[in-house]
Formats: structure tokens, C-alpha cells, sequence
């Protein structure tokens, strides 16, 4: 016979955290019944506390203790009669006390409205958490109880609690303090250091601690990114622009300046709704050309009629009234379409007053 009884009794006589269980937070001895003077190994960055019937029973420091009630007072109330004294039955749980970094969280966390364009976005948030066991007795007790001891089950209910914080404290700071949501990234740091500071509360009943945040990105969807960026730039442009109306005629004039460089095949048309469009442009207050209205020696401009160096038979442009060549297609000054005599509407044929830059039947541009 082994000198220890059962030959398996040999590989009850020291135990220890498993190599596999290096990183959990939290690992449970498998066997509830130990034997007497048992070594039992407890890492520096650990501790091993004993539970009987919910309660905590004791704690062992670090180092490697011998299972002994002479050494171990509180081993007394854990020691298990039937067996003549010579086991201990209680739950044994091996908890870390450093500190687990680089765990995940993320998700979405609420629908605000973006202070800076009044529109309703949503929000989603990733990034990284740190977590520390500030009181181990606490969290096996309150968290863990008697559910299946994992990691999971500490680390998922952590990421909730930080979630939860950004969905409440972390918002209405967000809408206090009236942030344009595209520039969330430049207030990461205050964002990490109040949520830091509003997680603790329903953690530290549990005997759990968010030390840091790390790697935190606050996101919209692309969808909401794509409307909050062009509604932006659209801003910006109209007060460049001066108004609404002035960035509008741009726009439209921008457009089709590309697509008639594109070699689209109503180029033509496209060309002259440009050139109506370039009348309104000179409507909204544009001034006219320098030259325009008068003679090369610096005198008042010749009247209506005259031609371009004063003598008569001249054009003037519709528009700006500066004097063109006769026969000219477009003004020299402003570039508008000059309209000759006799011109019908290429949509729908009807005639036109000479000078007339839309269609007085149809509204078609001339």
C-alpha cells in the first residue's frame, strides 16, 4: 500500500492554481474535500479564501501553507468530523489581485441630438478596460454566489456596468456641455476620466474597480457620419458664399461645368442654362466688369445702340448693358448669351422678345 493510502490521494496532497488558469481572474478548486497537511501554494499575485455554507470561512496568505488546524486556527470550523478529523470540506477559491488589462467592451450606446445641426444620431462606442479585485470576499458573495465560477461571467457583467454609465452620466454631458458630435475624438480624455469616475459606484459593492480606459473611439454610423459631414460642408459653403441662393446658383454652376467637361450628350443645352444661370449670378449683386460702359479713354460709356467703340449699329447685352459687335452669340463683358432677333424657343418653338432670357411660353431657358 502507497504510503499516503490510495495511490491517488498522492495528487491531493498540493495544490495550486493550474498553468491554464494563469490568467483568470477567478478559479475554483474543483474538490471540495481536502486532506490534512495538505500544502496548498498560493501565488504573489493572488489570493485563496475558503467558504463554508455561503460564508467566508478564512483567508491564506501567500506562499505555500500546510493544512494543519495547529498552525491555521480557522481551518477548525471547516474540518470534516465523519472523516475522524482528517479532511477540511469547503469550497476553495484561488482570486487574483493584480491587475487584468486590455479587456474588450463596446456597443451602442444612445440615440442624442448633435448640438452644432440639431439632427438625431446614434452613438457606438469601442474600446479597452482595465479591472482590479478590490475585495475578493465581496465578489464571490455578491457576484458569483453559486453560479459556475468563470471569468466570463466577472468581465461581461463589468463591460455592462461601463455601458451603462456612458448611456446615462457620460450623455448628459454630453448634451450639457454641448459637443458637436464630429469632434467627439478631441474630448476622448475628459469622456474617459467622468466615465472612470461614475462606473465606480455600482462596481464597488461587488468588490470590483475600473482602473483605466484605454483605446475608447466614440462612433456614428456611417450613414449618420455621411449627413453630418455634407451638412457641414453645405454650411460652411453658404456662409463663404454669402447666402443660401449665391452657394446654390454656385452649385448648380460647378455642375454643370462638369458635366459638360465629362462630354455629356446635351452638352449645348447644358452651356446655355450655364450662361442663364450666369445672369442671375450678375443679378445678386456681381458688379460688372472693369471697362464695362466705357470708352478706352476713360469718358462715359456710349448710350444703348452704340457699338463697341462708340459708333453706331451697336448691341447691348441684356444683362449688363455693356455694347457688343453686332452679330455677337455671347456678351464680351459678362459672358451672357446674347439673344438675336427673331429667336424661338428650342423647346417649344415659340417666338421671343428680343433680349429675353427665358421662354414666355414654357419657361425654357434661351
Amino acid at each position: 500500500m502507497s504510503l499516503f493510502g490510495h495511490p491517488t490521494d498522492l495528487n491531493r496532497q498540493f495544490i495550486a492554481r493550474p498553468d491554464t488558469a494563469k490568467e483568470d481572474i477567478l478559479y475554483k478548486w474543483p474538490d471540495m474535500t481536502i486532506r490534512k497537511f495538505t500544502q496548498v501554494t498560493v501565488q504573489p499575485d493572488e489570493t485563496a479564501l475558503f467558504f463554508k455554507e455561503g460564508k467566508l470561512a478564512g483567508t491564506l496568505p501567500q506562499g505555500r501553507s500546510t493544512m494543519d488546524g495547529a498552525l491555521i486556527p480557522f481551518l477548525g470550523d471547516i474540518v470534516d468530523w465523519a472523516s475522524g478529523g482528517n479532511m477540511y470540506r469547503a469550497e476553495l477559491y484561488f482570486v487574483g489581485t493584480r491587475e487584468f488589462v486590455s479587456l474588450p467592451f463596446g456597443g451602442p450606446i444612445d440615440n442624442i441630438e448633435d448640438p452644432e445641426t440639431g439632427l438625431a444620431v446614434g452613438l457606438r462606442v469601442f474600446g479597452e478596460y482595465a479591472l482590479s479585485v478590490s475585495d475578493p470576499s465581496a465578489m464571490i458573495l455578491k457576484l458569483v454566489g453559486t453560479r459556475q465560477a468563470s471569468n466570463d461571467l466577472i468581465t461581461d457583467w463589468a463591460r455592462e456596468q461601463i455601458l451603462k454609465a456612458l448611456r446615462t452620466s457620460v450623455v448628459k454631458k454630453l448634451t450639457a456641455e454641448k459637443w458637436p458630435v464630429l469632434g467627439l475624438a478631441a474630448r476622448t480624455g475628459d469622456i474617459e476620466t467622468a466615465l472612470i469616475a461614475d462606473v465606480q459606484a455600482p462596481l464597488a459593492p461587488y468588490g470590483l474597480k475600473i482602473t483605466r480606459l484605454g483605446n475608447m473611439t466614440i462612433s456614428l454610423s456611417p450613414e449618420d457620419e455621411q449627413t453630418l459631414k455634407g451638412l457641414r460642408k453645405d454650411t460652411a459653403y453658404t456662409r463663404l458664399a454669402g447666402g443660401f441662393r449665391e452657394y446654390g446658383v454656385g452649385a448648380a454652376l460647378k455642375g454643370i461645368g462638369e458635366g459638360a467637361a465629362a462630354g455629356g450628350g446635351n452638352s449645348a443645352a447644358a452651356l446655355g442654362i450655364g450662361m442663364g444661370l450666369g445672369g442671375l449670378v450678375g443679378g445678386i449683386g456681381v458688379a460688372p466688369a472693369p471697362g464695362a460702359g466705357q470708352n478706352p479713354v476713360g469718358g462715359a460709356g456710349p448710350g444703348p445702340g452704340a457699338g463697341p467703340s462708340g459708333g453706331a449699329g451697336g448691341v447691348a447685352c441684356a444683362s449688363c448693358h455693356a455694347p457688343n459687335a453686332p452679330g455677337a452669340k455671347f456678351c464680351s463683358s459678362c459672358g451672357a448669351a446674347m439673344a438675336p432677333k427673331g429667336v424661338h424657343c428650342t423647346q417649344c418653338g415659340t417666338a421671343a422678345a428680343p433680349g429675353a432670357k427665358f421662354c414666355g411660353n414654357c419657361g425654357g431657358a434661351l
